[in-house]
């Protein structure tokens, strides 16, 4: 594993502990030796993320589309920043530069990127680790649903091992280490 995507808001939220786990999770996929991937903002958890990764002497390449560029104000001190013309070739290609992925809380961007991560996976066009941080609880809604889906017979447990759940950033990059990329039937399920 060389490269890590992280998800997250270009925001902080309200809560201290969310800008706390980014800027561990920076300073831990530095001190891995990984190289972060991310959306090139250099506001809220995005920012704090990508901040510490830099100070702890890692490398971060950021991917933003034009339309982005100002709007979530694009991080110009990063190891490398990729401008490309839209959000489709955004989370393409950060999909194709990442060897796994990390979700912190953020909003609707994030959660599309979570879910998008996770249907790809399991239509087979990636084999690769997906976690999220579920700092204070913040994904327990989304995993309740998930597991609604399973109960309401429109998903399966068949994947159960795809998608990781941690508190800590170095938990959830130990369970990652014993991942091993596979095909998933109809749903992704959880460890």
């Amino acid at each position: 594993m060389n490269s890590i995507c992280v998800f997250c808001g270009a925001a902080e939220g309200h809560s201290p502990a969310y800008a706390t786990l980014a800027a561990s999770l920076g300073q831990t996929i530095a001190e891995r030796g990984l190289r972060l991937v991310y959306g090139g903002g250099k506001a809220g958890l995005m920012g704090i993320v990508a901040n510490n990764v830099l100070q702890a002497g890692g490398e971060v390449l950021g991917i933003m589309p034009e339309s982005l560029v100002h709007k979530e104000r694009a991080h110009t001190g990063l190891t490398e920043l990729q401008i490309v013309p839209d959000m489709r070739e955004r989370k393409a290609r950060m999909e194709a530069l990442s060897d796994g992925f990390i979700a912190l809380p953020g909003g609707f961007g994030t959660l599309e990127e979570i879910i998008e991560i996770i249907s790809w996976a399991q239509i087979g066009l990636h084999h690769k680790p997906f976690g999220l941080l579920n700092v204070q609880d913040y994904y327990t809604p989304l995993l309740n649903w998930f597991e609604d889906m399973v109960t309401a017979g429109f998903a399966t447990a068949t994947g159960k091992g795809l998608l990781y759940i941690a508190q800590e950033p170095s938990e959830l990059l130990d369970q990652f280490a014993t991942h091993q990329g596979r095909t998933y039937d109809r749903f992704l399920g959880f460890s």
